[in-house]
Parts: structure tokens; C-alpha cells; sequence
């Protein structure tokens, strides 16, 4: 047996050192297998998350199905003049297109597209361009037009004959320079009448170059993570302020213009960011998310309505007696996901792209309800899955706060059941999560697992505007990731939440991702979730200093993994103070294997930093070398550290 031991360079050393702690790791009695969802993704389409974010359409209302129609567009006229009339077909989805009648013989009449808060061109790229039209009458030719804030052409694209009856033109164009807040201008040029019901323009650089295609930069920030399982969609965007409003799995899949569009729940939640353009074009649907989940390595995880909207809006509920549909949308979800293609919704998928199953195992009953209300429908699910489908875990709900008479009530209720697994939720200050690091580790063995399903520290208050994603949450998020990590026994599932947000059109904030139309970043916070992500480990470890779990003392945190795989151990030490620690690792049952010991850490020493748009990495993880002939490991003030130790 041998003491690993290291020095971190004297930059990172405060000239205040703690007392050294001797921290043993039990190498040779794992205490549990560490579930390989143990680290995941949030997302819901909150803060533009998916149009205008991760769903690369360029394009603002770009079939005019807004409660405006006009919502995003602009008559625009140069030497031309012309009459738009929005045109209502009847039925239930997506009934309307535009009439223009163009006279410009000599000049050019048309539309401006403003875009999701601006359109961002990137200098030298191609976009691709699509126009479901017909042309009534006359010879009018379609001129297509990338401008930057000024009017400035930066990419131009025609379109000389459109098509006689409803069909697809399309045409791509190459930009000569970057734009940050561009717009998108169709001009018509001749006479005639045309009609329009969609206007689209995509980057040809998408996620993996797909068609209708996701934003690449914000998939590749996921991608890295290497998360261990996708929850989508939402949140409170599942619930819906009303059921009318309500998130329905079975309007997101199939033909993309067949997909309803509705308003967001988050468009006008609050009063600090009101966003009375914030839809719903469902580009990205079921489909792509399942899809997208497939692509990184993480296991899909999709949250069902269950006959209850948003409790905190209009409270509505569906009667118990009126519940099978909310049961059949479960079960044929299951269906679409897993079954052959022989199956009605199995064969739908395979119509869009994927024959084989997505070998879906979870699904989520509800979001974030409470009460009777919703331990009544979510028995009803219960025991409908339980009975036809087994083998899909479920997660249920104890409502959107940690502790009180509604969460104790749940709870009671769903271990009663047997539930698989159930969702808990924290937004609180920094030190409530410094203080809940051991907030399970006296929870039931033999009760549910636990999904921390949404966590965040708050800099203000809870939903407050002036919330930051400084360093001092992001380091009370890590000590507290330490305790889930001490507890992989019973945690199986965690993320961060929300994932996403638009510089210039958030409503909630502090958020993992932060992105304007050409740039994203990763917050402190992000980092913190990757390092504990991609050291995940395979077993849980005893780490011990003095004979006990070193879970605040002298604000030093710690958690241990062994990669069997890797044949690594993998030491996590959260330093909260700001003066700098020493420990001294002793691996009990195992020796250090040839190959490099190293420590990853990410510190800052003002708790106020933050990342930003112009400094993406401000705060960032750093590697160093671990030399074992050194006796003491240096644990930097206000720092997560890393340590990776190969082992015999």
C-alpha cells in the first residue's frame, strides 16, 4: 500500500493552510455499483431553448401561426408595391398561409424576417432556404436576402420559377460576412399573386448536417458531458399554464409541417421578462429528442402530462373518469419508442427515419405536482404500465420543493406503491446546499430511488431576475453533488436545472448554457456537472477522514469512485473555504499502478466570477500531474478538485 501525494503549483496556494486531513479510500469494498444514468440533462424550452436555441431554425413564425400572425414579419417595398392578406383555411392546426399580391414590375415588394432576437450569419457559411408556395397568378420571381443590422446584403439566393400548385422551392446562398442581429428579406419581383405558407432558412451546418437540423455548438457542449441520460420536455412546459396548452407528445412527430404550433407556457410567466413571441413550432419534437439522446450515448427520458396543468397557473385537472386518453398517450409512447414497425406508432417511426427501436426504459408521470390530485392519476398510470410494461422504470413526483407536509404526504403515498423512482427538486441558496450534502444518507435503502431531477443554487432568490451563475453556487452545487455521489446507492439520476438560455431572451435565470446567435458558453456551473459526469466511476468507495465521511468539516468535502474499467480511482475533494487545504490519500487494498496520477481543478478565488459570452472560460478546469514522491496533496481555496489515481 502506498500514500499518494502531491503538490499544486503555489499560484493556486493561499499563504492561510488548514490542517492537513489523511483521507482513506476503501479500494477493495465497493459500497454499490454507480448507476450509469448517475449523471444527466434537463432540458425544457424555457428561455428559448428550442426555437431560437437549439433548434436551428432561423426563422420567426414561419408559417404565421402566431396569435399575430405577423408576429417576427415586416412589409418591406423598394421601386415595388403589393397587399399581404393572411388567409384562414378552417380545422385545427396550422390554418393559415399568406396571400401576397405583388405589383413590382420594375422594383421588388416582400417580407423582413426579424428572427429570434436577430438572425446570426456566420461570414463564409452556407443557409439554406425554403419556401412552401404556390404562385396563384402572373410571373412574380422570388429574391432571397441575408442583411445585417445596418441593411447591409451579406448573402443573396433566387428562385425564378415558383411552383404552380403547393410545393417545396428551395435555394441555399453563401454569406461574405458575419452578422450578430441579421434579418432575412424575401422580395418578389414582377406582378402576380402568390401564396406562402411556410418561409424557412437553416444553417447547412447543423448537429451531424441533418436537415431541419439541431444548432451544432450547443449539441456539442451536451455531447461532452458524456451525460448519462436526456429528460425533455420540461418541466413546467410539460404541465402547461391550461390543458389546453398542455405538452402533447403525439403533436411533435411526423411531418414537421404537420406539427401544431402553440404558445409557450413561458411567455408571458413573468413580469421581469415578458415574451409575447415565445411559440412553440415543435421542429423539435419527439422525435428529434429521442433521436438526439441516441447521438450522445444518454438514455431518453420523457415526462408525460397526467390530466394536471401547472399549479402554480391555472390548476386545472382532468376528472378521473375522463383519464385513458393521458394513459393511452403513455402506452403508446412506449409503443413509438420500442415496438416493431409493425405497430401502428412503431411504424410511424420508422416512416421518419428509425426503423430500430430507441430501446426506451424510463418514463416520467408528471413534473412537478402534489397532492391528492396527483397521487390519485399517477396510481392510474401506475398500475396500467406496471401491468403491460414492466420493464420500464418509473419516475413520479414529491412536488416542486425538498421538504414540508405536501412532500412528506407524496412520499408516504409512493413508497406505499413501490415506485421505482422519485424526482425531488432544490432551488435554494448556496449554503442550504452546502448544508444538505448529507441530506441522504439516511434515506431508506429499501424504499425508491431518487432522481435529483432539478437543482440549482440561487445567487438572489428563487426566480429572481438578478440570480448569477457565479462561482459560489457553482462550488455549493459541487459539495452537495458530493454527497448524491456518497449516495449512489440510492441516488440513480441527477441534473442541473434549467439546461439553456438566450442572452438577449431568457425569463429564468441562473442556467447551465448560456448562448447569443453565434456564440455559447459553458458556466461554472457546467463545468462543475462535466467533471462529475465524465469521472462517473463504475463502483461507489468509502472515503473516510478520521473514521467519518468528510462532509463539511472544515468546509472540506469528499466523495470516491473506482472505474473498474479504467482501473483508476477517482478522489473528489471540495474545498468551500478560502484558505488552502492539505490532505494525505491513503488507498487502503489497492497500490498505484504505473501511469500518471493527475488532478483536475476548477477554482476561482473571487466567488462573484462568472463566465461569459467574451470570457467562455474564466473559469475552466485545469490538469496537473500528481508526483508521488511528494507527501501532501494541496487543495486549492474555493476549489473542486479531480484526482485520478491508476491502480494495481
Amino acid at each position: 500500500m502506498k500514500t499518494i501525494v502531491a503538490i499544486l503549483t503555489a499560484c493556486l496556494i493561499s499563504t492561510t493552510v488548514q490542517a492537513q486531513k489523511k483521507l482513506t479510500v476503501v479500494t477493495n469494498q465497493p459500497v454499490a455499483e454507480i448507476s450509469p444514468t448517475m449523471w444527466g440533462i434537463f432540458f425544457e424550452d424555457i428561455n428559448f431553448g428550442a426555437d431560437g436555441g437549439l433548434y436551428a431554425e432561423m426563422v420567426k413564425n414561419r408559417s404565421f401561426q402566431f396569435e399575430l400572425p405577423m408576429t417576427g414579419w415586416k412589409e418591406i417595398k423598394k421601386d415595388g408595391n403589393g397587399k399581404i392578406l393572411i388567409q384562414n383555411t378552417g380545422g385545427n392546426r396550422n390554418t393559415r398561409y399568406a396571400q401576397l399580391t405583388v405589383n413590382a414590375p420594375a422594383g421588388r415588394y416582400g417580407l423582413t424576417n426579424e428572427g429570434f432576437r436577430g438572425m446570426g450569419f456566420h461570414k463564409g457559411e452556407t443557409y439554406r432556404f425554403a419556401i412552401v408556395a404556390k404562385k396563384a397568378s402572373g410571373n412574380a420571381k422570388l429574391r432571397v436576402e441575408a442583411v445585417n443590422s445596418a441593411g447591409a446584403k451579406i448573402g443573396e439566393a433566387t428562385i425564378d420559377q415558383l411552383p404552380a400548385e403547393w410545393n417545396t422551392a428551395t435555394v441555399s446562398f453563401t454569406t461574405t460576412d458575419s452578422a450578430m442581429k441579421g434579418r432575412l428579406n424575401v422580395w418578389f419581383e414582377g406582378t402576380g399573386s402568390v401564396e406562402v405558407t411556410r418561409v424557412s432558412l437553416f444553417p447547412a451546418k447543423t448537429w451531424k448536417n441533418r436537415p431541419n437540423g439541431m444548432r451544432p455548438d450547443l449539441v456539442q457542449l451536451l455531447a461532452d458531458m458524456k451525460p448519462g441520460f436526456l429528460r425533455f420536455p420540461g418541466g413546467c412546459i410539460v404541465e402547461g399554464r391550461d390543458l389546453t396548452n398542455r405538452y402533447q407528445w403525439k403533436e411533435t412527430v411526423g411531418p414537421v409541417d404537420d406539427r401544431k404550433t402553440i404558445v409557450n407556457r413561458w411567455n408571458m410567466e413573468f413580469r421581469h421578462k415578458p415574451t409575447p413571441d415565445y411559440y412553440q413550432s415543435f421542429g423539435l419534437g419527439f422525435f428529434e429528442y429521442f433521436q438526439l439522446s441516441e447521438d450522445i450515448g444518454a438514455e431518453p427520458l420523457p415526462i408525460l402530462n397526467c390530466g394536471m396543468a401547472c399549479q402554480f397557473n391555472s390548476g386545472e385537472v382532468v376528472a378521473m373518469n375522463e383519464m385513458d386518453p393521458y394513459v393511452q398517450d403513455a402506452l403508446d409512447l412506449i409503443e413509438f419508442a420500442n415496438a416493431p414497425v409493425t405497430t401502428k406508432w412503431g411504424k410511424l417511426r420508422a416512416d421518419m427515419g428509425h426503423p430500430a427501436p430507441f430501446n426506451l426504459k424510463y418514463i416520467g408521470i408528471g413534473n412537478e405536482q402534489w397532492d391528492e390530485q396527483y397521487i390519485e392519476r399517477y396510481k392510474l398510470f401506475h398500475a396500467v404500465l406496471k401491468q403491460k410494461h414492466p420493464e420500464i422504470k418509473i419516475i413520479s413526483s414529491v412536488g416542486p420543493s425538498p421538504e414540508g407536509k405536501l412532500f412528506d404526504y407524496a412520499w408516504k403515498e409512493l413508497r406505499a406503491l413501490n415506485t421505482d423512482i422519485v424526482d425531488e427538486h432544490y432551488y435554494a441558496s448556496p449554503d442550504w446546499f452546502l448544508k444538505n450534502a448529507s441530506r441522504y444518507d439516511n434515506y431508506d435503502r429499501k424504499g425508491p430511488k431518487i432522481f435529483a431531477g432539478e437543482y440549482a443554487a440561487q445567487s438572489k432568490a428563487i426566480a429572481s431576475a438578478e440570480n448569477r451563475n457565479n462561482w459560489q453556487c457553482a462550488l455549493s452545487e459541487a459539495a452537495f453533488m458530493t454527497g448524491l455521489e456518497r449516495n449512489a446507492d440510492v441516488i440513480t439520476m441527477a441534473s442541473y436545472a434549467p439546461l439553456f438560455a438566450h442572452v438577449d431572451a431568457w425569463q429564468w435565470t441562473p442556467d447551465l448554457i448560456w448562448f447569443d446567435n453565434l456564440r455559447s458558453y459553458g458556466t461554472p456551473n457546467y463545468y462543475v456537472q462535466k467533471l462529475f459526469a465524465l469521472n462517473r466511476g463504475t463502483h461507489l468507495l468509502s472515503v473516510l477522514s478520521e473514521g467519518a465521511v468528510l462532509n463539511g468539516k472544515d468546509s472540506l468535502y469528499a466523495s470516491a469512485v473506482l472505474d473498474k474499467k479504467g482501473k483508476v480511482v477517482i478522489i473528489k475533494v471540495v474545498n468551500a473555504a478560502a484558505s488552502a487545504a492539505t490532505v494525505a490519500l491513503d488507498l487502503k487494498g489497492a497500490k498505484m499502478a504505473k501511469g500518471e496520477a493527475q488532478i483536475e481543478t476548477l477554482a476561482a478565488s473571487d466567488k462573484q466570477a462568472v463566465n461569459s459570452l467574451d470570457s467562455p472560460t474564466a473559469i475552466a478546469p485545469s490538469k496537473q500531474i500528481i508526483r508521488s514522491k511528494d507527501k501532501t496533496i494541496a487543495i486549492a481555496p474555493m476549489s473542486l478538485n479531480v484526482i485520478t489515481i491508476p491502480i494495481q
